[in-house]
């Protein structure tokens, strides 16, 4: 089985390699733009868990990362599970969010997810099976409490959730399953950069525990859902 793993090199999308690395025998494909944090955390889980996992640089932020992505994608070839874990988070009143923010905003959490999946559905064996996990957001949740300074990030994640409906939908009878995780607040460095001081009721670890067992469900009972992942009310 191979699994990719976007924005894997801190926060959530770390701690889902170690969750992978410990309780799989999967090959773990592992993209972020910082490939010594990678290399940091490929040395760990082969020291902690006997594990080799593969770490690519792969900037979403950047237009033209389709490139090194497909190289990849045709040496692994077929993915089992498919979890779009990068984001980007800028804190910020609307009037004053300028276009590079909304259009970075847009790239990572939206444009780069789509591009991701066109170049892996190409690759797919229709007789095996595909879960993508999309990690979205709260603040894209329709009828959830929304908050100041998060317009754009709301915007971009209410995207990704309408994305997964339509993409499960599309794909219904491939054996490709699409679902969306509408994260609450969870302690990591973006959200402390976003908010510093603000302490969240959930680690990273935790979310990476409950992501990892939703995505490794077998079989899959659930898709085209939009799934609130929170321990408050929304």
């Amino acid at each position: 089985m191979n699994v990719l793993i976007t924005g894997a090199s801190k926060g959530i999308g770390a701690a889902l390699v170690k969750h992978f690395a410990a309780h799989t025998d999967t090959t773990i494909i592992a993209l972020a733009r910082d490939i010594e944090l990678l290399k940091n955390l490929q040395n760990f889980c082969a020291k902690t868990y006997q594990k080799s996992i593969h770490v690519y640089k792969v900037d979403l932020s950047q237009p033209d990362f389709k490139i090194p992505l497909n190289a990849i994608l045709k040496e692994h070839q077929h993915i089992d599970i498919v979890i779009n874990n990068a984001g980007f988070l800028a804190h910020a009143p609307f009037e004053k969010t300028d276009l590079k923010t909304i259009q970075q905003t847009f790239q990572v959490n939206v444009f780069a997810p789509m591009l991701l999946l066109q170049s892996v559905f190409a690759h797919l064996d229709a007789t095996k099976k595909c879960h993508v996990v999309n990690i979205g957001s709260m603040g894209g949740f329709q009828g959830s409490i929304k908050f100041p300074g998060l317009a754009t990030y709301s915007a971009s994640k209410a995207a990704l959730a309408n994305l997964t409906e339509c993409l499960a939908e599309e794909f219904k009878g491939k054996n490709v399953f699409v679902n969306c995780l509408a994260l609450g607040s969870v302690q990591t460095e973006m959200l402390n950069n976003a908010f510093p001081g603000f302490k969240a009721q959930t680690t990273a670890e935790e979310m990476a525990k409950f992501i990892f067992d939703f995505a490794t469900q077998q079989p899959v009972l659930i898709n085209g859902k939009v799934i609130p992942v929170s321990v408050d009310t929304p």
